[in-house]
């Protein structure tokens, strides 16, 4: 399958450098959600000791789930995130890989996607592909825990966030605003940066977000001989599909 026309790219270096500064200066706290999530896997797998996190970014999930279970790995598109992730958990090993096609050649217990990243599959054959590549590096009785974007009738258009974050010596400002554009989210998103070191940075990002129905995202999980759940609510609201290898 071609992927030349995905909406599914990398991060600049410049968001990758200050991606976690803003996220835990919004009050996104990696170590609580990586704790329910590892006691939500045990609800179904008690004995789950290996997981694998998809879409990893600069590991701040993977490196508290490192301390949840035996083995812990991650797998990243992004070039510029993964060489922070492994600066950060140099212990852990972190793959650079697409979600829709990575082989790592052995199986998890659990494999999570999270924060929404599987959002950034154009559209319901991307997403297939990305939740059988899931499901083919799960163990029998495996997990997988996908947290989706917004479905079409709960996104709110033209939302506006904006945040200033002071961290490691440096004031990050970050505003975006996000439209709909037939079934997906646009978001654009302008940071300032502010250091002693290098004075005033001015970058910008545009991302495009699929707004799948409910209905795709189960049928992705079936067509990978999943048996698939949704939970309400979840790290961001946007609830978390369970998936179940028999």
């Amino acid at each position: 399958m071609a992927y030349e026309d995905s909406m599914y790219e990398d991060y600049t270096e410049e968001a990758a450098e200050v991606y976690d500064a803003v996220h835990q200066g919004r009050g996104k706290d990696y170590r609580t959600e990586a704790a329910d999530i590892a006691k939500l896997v045990r609800g179904y797998r008690a004995d789950a000791a290996s997981l694998l996190d998809v879409a990893c970014g600069t590991g701040a999930h993977l490196r508290f789930f490192a301390e949840e279970f035996a083995e812990a790995e991650g797998v990243e598109l992004s070039g510029d995130m993964v060489d922070i992730a492994r600066r950060k958990t140099p212990s852990l090993k972190v793959h650079q890989g697409d979600m829709r096609d990575f082989a790592l050649g052995r199986e998890f217990d659990a494999v999570t996607c999270m924060f929404s990243s599987i959002g950034h599959m154009a559209d319901t054959a991307e997403l297939d592909s990305a939740v059988a590549t899931f499901a083919r590096h799960l163990t029998p009785g495996g997990v997988v825990v996908v947290e989706p974007w917004w479905f079409p009738e709960t996104f709110t258009p033209g939302h506006i966030a904006a945040d200033v974050v002071r961290a490691d010596g440096r004031t990050i400002s970050r505003v975006s605003h996000s439209v709909r554009e037939d079934d997906h989210t646009r978001i654009e998103v302008h940071y300032v940066v502010a250091s002693a070191e290098r004075g005033i940075r001015h970058f910008s990002e545009v991302h495009e977000i699929t707004l799948f129905e409910r209905s795709e995202y189960e049928r992705a999980f079936v067509r990978a001989d999943l048996r698939v759940e949704f939970l309400e609510g979840g790290p961001s609201g946007r609830g978390l599909f369970i998936g179940l290898r028999d």
